[in-house]
């Protein structure tokens, strides 16, 4: 099955980014960065989330992001699936930060249970097929709303319209340029549909 290992942010100032994500999330090998001045405006067409057991650790996390310097977009709150927010990181990122639970069993526990890269796409079902094609294996599929894909490796993948996307961060649909992302992968490189790069990485390091 293939395996995500890691996603690559495209940043101007990748030491500036690195201590920014070094003190809100520690994410470790899953998170890399590297150097770009592509242009880019506006939305760039993906959302990260990390998934956390409660509230709690709900908050803490956007405690610490917007302590190192993120912009919060949607303060974090009850909904019908859950609690969560959305802040925008300095280099321009934006981070869905979850629980599928609406009540604390106790403190903070510090634990990320996913980490979640979902793609905006103009059409999921041909997205979906294209990732079927390059060897992903379907999770959860809602017809022409959402995939998820089964996840072998640190990281998982979702597809969502790109407007319903962009809903869900609260920002505008709009943007152009660089999408400043690249997703490290035992797939191969390619670019999907909507414009995504992805390069090769072994299956080893995704373990």
């Amino acid at each position: 099955m293939t395996s995500i290992a890691s996603v690559t942010l495209e940043v101007a100032d990748p030491a500036a980014a690195d201590r920014f994500y070094s003190a809100a999330f520690g994410l470790g090998d899953r998170l890399r960065l590297r150097a770009s001045e592509a242009p880019t405006s506006g939305f760039r067409g993906f959302t990260l989330s990390l998934v956390v057991p409660q509230p709690a650790d709900v908050d803490a996390l956007v405690e610490s992001a917007v302590r190192a310097g993120a912009t919060t977009l949607k303060p974090a709150a009850k909904s019908l699936w859950g609690y969560g927010g959305v802040v925008q990181a300095p280099d321009g990122t934006i981070w869905q930060l979850a629980s599928s639970s609406k009540k604390n069993t106790g403190p903070a526990t510090g634990r990320v249970d996913d980490f979640v890269l979902l793609l905006g796409v103009e059409d999921v079902k041909a997205s979906k097929q294209f990732y079927v094609d390059h060897g992903l294996a379907v999770g959860k599929s809602f017809g022409s709303k959402y995939v998820e894909f089964a996840a072998d490796g640190p990281v998982k993948l979702a597809l969502y319209k790109r407007r319903g996307l962009a809903k869900v961060a609260g920002v505008s649909p709009d943007g152009t340029g660089s999408h400043r992302l690249t997703i490290g992968s035992d797939a191969g490189p390619f670019t999907d549909p909507d414009g995504f790069t992805w390069e090769q990485v072994s299956k080893a390091a995704s373990l």
